[in-house]
């Protein structure tokens, strides 16, 4: 039961207190834009509950669209590249703000798309921006590829960034990452933008994600991993989250 007591205060709300305050933060995340999003999730037929579990939870932009797309059955590069297509020749998706790969092993923070979003508004000069995940197993190094100060073009393991810093590197994992779809339509860039290089094509052994990076930094677009938004890389052999 309240106790009695007489109240004269303003009514306006804790937002309105401080309307500089609470226009600069609405200005930040950009949230009055649009900002819709397609995930791209290439995956077996099963997926870990765990990671499952860290989707559910995520959080989008309010009130704009979302469309999620799983691709089943190919190839991880084949998958985002023949994704990709799709989505540019759709007459509605093509004109959206954004994709969002997301891996069937990955767990995202629950704001992380959040936090990504306001870093490529901050950082209007970037093409993509990724959480901050590690490769399996002991002795794992940040998906950090390459020192974009050495003018030899590179793919080395570099440290990664502090906590809620955003920082350049030569090439981004692709297990939670945000690209603005606008790049995907320059024709410059070679096609299919991702492919997972075996060896048999005479050319090198290399994965989907880096082969792409060297042609869009090639091309002028540039990547970065965000400190602040940090993501487990699940082991199911292992139970283990690194």
């Amino acid at each position: 039961m309240s106790k009695p007591q007489l109240i004269v205060q303003d009514f306006g709300g804790a937002h309105n207190s401080n309307p500089e305050g609470s226009r600069a933060r609405l200005i930040k995340g950009g949230s009055w834009k649009q900002q819709r999003i397609i995930v791209i999730l290439p995956s077996a037929d099963m997926v870990p509950a765990k990671c499952v579990l860290t989707w559910w939870n995520l959080a989008f932009p309010p009130n704009n669209g979302v469309v999620k797309i799983v691709a089943l059955g190919q190839e991880v590069g084949e998958a985002y590249s023949t994704a990709i297509e799709q989505i540019l020749a759709h007459p509605e998706l093509s004109k959206w703000e954004y994709i969002l790969t997301l891996e069937h092993d990955n767990a995202p923070p629950p704001d992380g798309v959040v936090k990504l979003i306001e870093g490529l508004e901050a950082h209007p000069e970037l093409a993509a921006l990724s959480g901050l995940y590690w490769t399996k197993g002991e002795g794992g190094v940040a998906q950090c590829w390459g020192d974009v100060n050495d003018p030899t073009p590179n793919s080395r393991p570099q440290l990664p960034p502090a906590r809620d810093e955003i920082k350049q590197y030569c090439g981004l994992g692709m297990g939670f990452c945000l690209f603005r779809l606008s790049m995907f339509k320059d024709p410059k860039l070679r096609r299919p933008w991702f492919k997972t290089l075996n060896g048999k094509d005479g050319v090198g052994i290399g994965t989907q994600d880096l082969y792409a990076w060297s042609d869009f930094r090639k091309n002028g677009y540039f990547g970065a991993v965000h400190g602040g938004v940090r993501v487990g890389h699940f082991d199911p052999t292992n139970d283990y989250m690194w």
